[in-house]
């Protein structure tokens, strides 16, 4: 708000060429970038397509436990380590302040990713790569993902979600061959 109001009759007043030329540039420049980011999502493949959809929590925590338990080759750190099969779905779940296994990946195949909360919103973030997602409960995030160099991969909750937020790390290991899951060293899980 100014200090003074402004001359009677300011905006019937001519416009300056000067203004005009600037005006017709910013909004040419706004036309540019709002088609360009259209034309990078088709072609530039840098927003990955995933889908969403409603479910509830427990349900989500029951197919959880039911693919961890199918799937499970051992444990660390009492996080179940799981090997879905290439092509196969991947069941994450985030809670304060853990994700629910470590999934064992084969390079250069394709994978589902579900991902939902437990409790409140998390971020899904997978580095080396720069893979962002933001969890939340109530909703199975599904995406599909090929890794396409071996090792291991971080998983950080990138939304803050509590006091524990920064120990919320887990992992997604990445092997050559399906034959190396055999050869992970790797705890077992114990028998109920």
């Amino acid at each position: 708000m100014s200090l003074h109001a402004p001359a009677e009759g300011w905006y019937s007043k001519k416009v300056a060429s000067d203004e005009k030329w600037w005006v017709a540039l910013a909004a040419t420049v706004c036309l540019i970038t709002f088609f360009w980011m259209v034309i990078w999502h088709v072609y530039g493949k840098q927003n990955p397509g995933h889908q969403t959809y409603k479910i509830k929590e427990a349900e989500f925590m029951q197919l959880s436990e039911a693919f961890n338990k199918k799937h499970q080759i051992g444990e660390e750190n009492g996080i179940p380590v799981v090997a879905p099969p290439s092509n196969g779905d991947v069941f994450l779940t985030a809670q304060m302040w853990r994700w629910s296994s470590i999934p064992v990946l084969v390079k250069n195949e394709w994978y589902t990713f579900h991902l939902s909360s437990a409790d409140v919103c998390h971020g899904f973030s997978v580095q080396p790569i720069n893979m962002n997602f933001m969890v939340l409960p109530g909703y199975d995030y599904v995406l599909r993902f090929k890794p396409n160099a071996a090792g291991d991969y971080k998983m950080f909750c990138n939304e803050f979600c509590g006091i524990g937020h920064q120990t919320m790390i887990g992992k997604i290991i990445v092997v050559e061959t399906q034959e190396e899951i055999q050869n992970l060293k790797l705890t077992q899980p114990k028998n109920p």
